[in-house]
């Protein structure tokens, strides 16, 4: 029984009824307008009594199960996320649907009906709706702010205002696909080394719980004298295994300081600026964000968005702040008619010389989209490599970790009993 579902004596009979709520659509009596609400009833079919009752004509009534914890949160509505790899399937999809001649509401239609993702089809409906009444498609994906991005949309609106839609959502996708795969190589870089140190971390949490304690009751009967290490190693055991609960505090209490930290602008500050200085992680960092501009810049002007828009939307596009600052002065440069290459050319430490090269060449030659496409494809296949190389790189540095961190742990086992051999 549905959460939704509430109990009500009947005042006639006595008898508890059981009302569901539905979700309903109807066209009023007057004017033929049709109109989206809830209401609750005893069974789908008084709820159509009510309604034929006021004369209004019924298109569809459904039940509203939530399967919820607590009214209000939605499992269904957090679990059917909207990722990237859906936004690219729709776009490239739509783009296909209207080059072939099909309207903008009968495409969404189709993708409605074909979607497997709850949410996703929610929002299909939803921009239906609004193309039906009149709605340019970038207004109805104003909607869904946190699912589809400037980006999305102003390509959109691009592709409407000059008629080629289905080129800019080709772009669109591409330019999404693209930036979904150079972002899947930097991740899938780091899984390696994350599974290994967290394996780490676990093996050493169940030694010093389990093992080192009966170590420890060996040495106390001994009386031996135990080296620092030692102490170290028992110290950190007996306050894992007697404050349990405090400990996980202490970790969790970490992770939310940190975390605060770094939504602080300080705090970005620091952590934006320490990525690019990391030795490996440097060259990867600043690759991507020249890919990421490179792209996303070509895949707006090529839409036909105007270059000042096409800075602000790259601007938001970029996570790093000091390369957000870039593109700001960038923007400013082009208001006041001056070469945005100079720009990239005297902050050469996170932009490198082949792009401010590239970008001047564009402003000479008017063909600055396809210089950046260039651009973007040269560092996606550098960053490509750089992933393949971290992975050589990484390996030998986490053996040394693994092997400094194991060797401390024997010989802070192992001293001990070299003391009681020589005191033998």
């Amino acid at each position: 029984m549905p959460l939704f579902a509430a109990l009500a004596l009947s005042p006639i009979s006595g008898i508890s009824v059981i009302f569901m709520k539905f979700k309903y659509k109807a066209i009023k009596p007057t004017g033929g307008e049709s109109y989206e609400a809830f209401s609750e009833a005893p069974d789908r079919f008084a709820l159509y009594r009510n309604l034929k009752a006021t004369g209004e004509n019924v298109i569809y009534a459904e039940e509203v199960k939530n399967r919820s914890f607590f009214k209000g949160f939605s499992l269904d509505w957090i679990f059917s996320r909207v990722g990237a790899h859906d936004k690219i399937i729709f776009a490239r999809n739509l783009g296909a649907m209207v080059e072939a001649g099909l309207p903008i509401s009968r495409a969404l239609s189709v993708m409605e009906k074909e979607t497997g993702n709850r949410k996703l089809k929610k929002v299909f409906i939803a921009l239906n709706e609004s193309v039906k009444k009149g709605k340019a498609l970038n207004e109805a994906l104003k909607d869904f702010p946190e699912i589809f991005s400037p980006l999305f949309v102003s390509m959109v609106g691009s592709g409407e205002e000059s008629g080629g839609l289905p080129k800019s959502l080709k772009v669109l996708s591409h330019q999404m696909e693209a930036a979904y795969l150079l972002e899947r190589k930097v991740k899938g870089a780091m899984i390696y080394p994350a599974i290994i140190l967290s394996i780490m971390v676990i093996i050493a949490v169940l030694m010093l719980i389990y093992v080192v304690p009966t170590l420890t009751a060996t040495f106390k009967e001994l009386n031996v004298e135990l080296p620092l290490s030692t102490q170290i190693v028992i110290f950190m055991s007996d306050f894992l295994k007697n404050h349990a609960i405090f400990s996980v505090l202490i970790i969790l209490g970490a992770s939310v300081v940190v975390s605060l930290f770094g939504k602080s602008q300080f705090g970005r500050r620091f952590y934006h600026s320490a990525v690019l200085k990391l030795p490996i992680i440097s060259p990867i960092v600043k690759e991507t964000n020249a890919a990421r501009t490179a792209r996303t810049l070509s895949s707006l002007l090529s839409a036909g968005v105007n270059v000042i828009s096409a800075f602000q939307i790259t601007e938001d596009v970029v996570q790093n702040i000091y390369y957000k600052k870039v593109l700001s002065l960038a923007k400013e440069s082009i208001k006041k008619g001056e070469p945005v290459a100079e720009i990239f050319s005297s902050h050469d430490k996170l932009y490198p010389t082949f792009v401010s090269e590239m970008v001047a060449i564009g402003e000479e030659t008017g063909k600055l989209g396809e210089m950046l496409e260039g651009v973007a494809t040269f560092y996606e296949n550098e960053v490509e490599q750089r992933t393949k190389d971290m992975s050589t790189v990484i390996e030998p540095f986490l053996m040394v970790v693994i092997g400094a961190a194991v060797g401390f742990f024997a010989l802070s086992m192992i001293l001990p009993m070299y003391s009681l051999v020589n005191t033998i």
